[in-house]
């Protein structure tokens, strides 16, 4: 995809249809799974999904974020955030993340995650899909848990969130140890402590 790293910006017009968006996101998806991200470029796409290039530009402004739009179409787990304990929905989402990114799809998007610009629209729309989103869902159930009387407050919540989500993404990115449920449920094991009541 590197002749289509540069934004383009997405021309005016009818919006596309939703079934034309859905067969481009489903060529887009064939492609990745079966040829990677190399060959994955808008005129593929269009060739492949019969929807003209100026239909796929109206809703993504490059091959990047068509190929995360596509490997995330099937959003990634989240967790429950009403009700149970703090370690019951923490390592539920967790034990979902690891196991998203165990797959094909996973592995698909951390490769290219180690390729793309931190500031391209690609990391963007990770950071917003996948971390962010998963750090909001993790506050939630921190806060509710700290209601309950269920931990104590932590010096720092955004901290201790980045002490949760954070193991996960280096070892994606680096790749130096494996990424297994066993791994996510000692992550909420250990950032529990942090905040474990006093003789718990």
């Amino acid at each position: 995809m590197s002749q289509e790293t540069n934004a383009t910006p997405r021309k005016r017009g009818r919006p596309p249809s939703a079934a034309a968006q859905k067969r481009a996101l489903e060529a887009a998806h064939e492609i990745l799974m079966a040829e990677g991200f190399g060959r994955m470029t808008i005129e593929a796409v269009a060739a492949r999904s019969g929807v003209g290039k100026p239909t796929i530009y109206r809703s993504w402004a490059n091959a990047q974020e068509l190929a995360m739009a596509a490997l995330l179409v099937n959003r990634l787990p989240e967790a429950d955030v009403g009700g149970g304990t703090a370690q019951a929905a923490l390592g539920a989402q967790m034990r979902g993340l690891v196991t998203a990114f165990a797959s094909t799809r996973g592995r698909q998007i951390t490769m290219a995650l180690a390729a793309a610009d931190p500031e391209s629209e690609f990391t963007k729309a990770f950071r917003n899909r996948v971390i962010l989103s998963s750090r909001n869902a993790g506050r939630i159930i921190l806060e509710e848990a700290l209601a309950r009387g269920e931990i104590v407050a932590p010096p720092d919540m955004d901290a201790l969130l980045d002490m949760i989500y954070g193991p996960v993404f280096f070892r994606l990115l680096v790749g130096h140890c494996p990424v297994s449920p066993e791994f996510g449920d000692a992550i909420v094991r250990t950032a529990l402590r942090a905040v474990a009541l006093s003789g718990a």
